[in-house]
């Protein structure tokens, strides 16, 4: 079963949710249909509507530097930095777990800024993230133009790799990988 969502009208859209949940890919498949529509080509889902935008951008989490030149923090505003440069209105940026290299508390107060300043300037947003803090500070200001999704995950911890419109929860629930990785049943030992 795929996802569908109802993003009519929405400049902003947080995925929030589990662990290898699907956000990532969904992030990845709404950046190549947008991509692929704008080319007049068809679209990989069952139906896809939206707006032409006049340009994509990608702001995704990078590795370390391998040069030890800078470290992630630097490198994510500096990039960020180069895509304000060139970004215009009517444009669409992809955020993917972005600003996660230092604090929640700073990370978020990053992502918050950088967030509300692309959508003065009417940029569509669509951004995955961990950062709870900024996800639950965006949901609480109630603003009609954005739609929150997170990644189902089912009581036993399955991932559906649905995501289903709702309030950012503040769990991503890495202890089901880590149970999963090192076959471990019960609690994490301290």
């Amino acid at each position: 079963m795929g996802n569908a969502a109802d993003a009519a009208g929405k400049n902003l859209t947080i995925v929030t949710g589990a662990n290898q949940g699907g956000k990532s890919s969904i992030l990845r498949g709404i950046g190549l249909a947008q991509m692929m529509m704008q080319c007049g080509m068809f679209v990989g889902a069952e139906a896809f509507n939206a707006e032409l935008c006049t340009a994509l951008f990608t702001h995704y989490r990078r590795e370390e530097d391998a040069t030890m030149k800078s470290g992630k923090l630097d490198e994510e505003p500096a990039r960020m930095s180069e895509i304000v440069d060139r970004i215009a209105p009517n444009s669409m940026l992809l955020f993917n777990e972005s600003f996660a290299a230092t604090n929640e508390r700073e990370g978020s107060e990053i992502a918050k800024q950088i967030v509300l300043a692309m959508l003065e300037k009417h940029i569509k947003i669509f951004f995955v993230t961990h950062l709870h803090e900024f996800a639950r500070g965006i949901y609480d200001r109630k603003n009609e133009d954005a739609l929150f999704l997170r990644a189902e995950r089912v009581a036993d911890g399955t991932r559906t790799f649905r995501l289903l419109e709702g309030e950012p929860l503040e769990a991503s629930y890495g202890e089901d990988l880590y149970s999963q990785i090192f076959s471990f049943d019960g609690d994490v030992p301290e």
